[in-house]
């Protein structure tokens, strides 16, 4: 299994060479992008390549993917991207209702045909607004899929279980649509107040032995990549991290 962490993780932890250092000395083979690493991409390649380590995946904006879809086709290119990722959809424009998140969903649709056309795969990655529940009692992330039949998901699995669900059905209902997964785990009530109750994985509760089978199992699943949003100590989630998983 060839490892990978979001760089998003240690955006705090700079400069950017020694990160991509460590993480290559932990076991590192991948990292996945995102914008603030975007600036110079030829540049942060050469970085990467120096490591030994490869950027397959990378998280771009849905304004950039709509508004600029060559740009970000540039930067994915000499990033050595191959899956493209649109990761949020901030408060102010998420819809109401069923309908509103189907055409949402269309419009992740259309990128994901330009994504294909540029020979790139493309993936939605949640959060946990996609699983509260709607007026009618449906889903965000219900719609998402069945307006996008032919798009990826990139599970974030702990998202997932914030947003009030049990992964397991989704993994078994939607297993093939799950392209990535980010691995991040939940601190026990009351710890971690400072990482907004977050854990490195392996010291919460997450049960992310149980969870890496069963993705294995029900996904063609390439890439599992490890992320905290808001680590105290992003050298520390990463040594952790990667030492829980290769115990799986």
């Amino acid at each position: 299994m060839k490892w990978s962490f979001q760089l998003y993780s240690a955006r705090f932890a700079q400069p950017w060479e020694d990160v991509v250092q460590w993480l290559a000395e932990f076991g590192y083979a991948e990292v996945e992008g995102f914008g603030g690493v975007y600036d110079d991409p030829r540049a942060f390649r050469a970085l990467l390549d120096a490591h030994g380590l490869a950027m397959p995946t990378g998280h771009f904006s849905i304004d950039a993917l709509e508004g600029d879809f060559e740009g970000a086709e540039r930067t994915a290119r000499a990033l050595g991207v191959r899956l493209i990722a649109c990761p949020y959809l901030n408060a102010d424009v998420r819809p109401q209702d069923g309908a509103g998140w189907r055409d949402f969903g269309k419009r992740l649709a259309a990128v994901g045909r330009k994504a294909r056309a540029a020979g790139f795969g493309f993936a939605w990655h949640n959060h946990d607004f996609e699983f509260a529940a709607l007026p009618d009692g449906s889903v965000p992330m219900t719609h998402i899929l069945e307006a996008a039949p032919d798009i990826g998901w990139e599970m974030d699995v702990a998202w997932v279980i914030r947003g009030g669900a049990d992964p397991m059905p989704w993994i078994e209902k939607h297993g093939r649509r799950i392209t990535a997964v980010h691995v991040k785990d939940i601190a026990r009530s009351g710890e971690n107040t400072d990482e907004d109750g977050w854990a490195d994985i392996g010291h919460g509760t997450v049960d992310w032995k149980r969870l890496f089978y069963a993705l294995r199992d029900n996904s063609p699943a390439e890439h599992f990549i490890m992320e905290h949003d808001k680590p105290s100590d992003a050298k520390r989630f990463a040594r952790r991290s990667i030492e829980t998983v290769r115990n799986f």
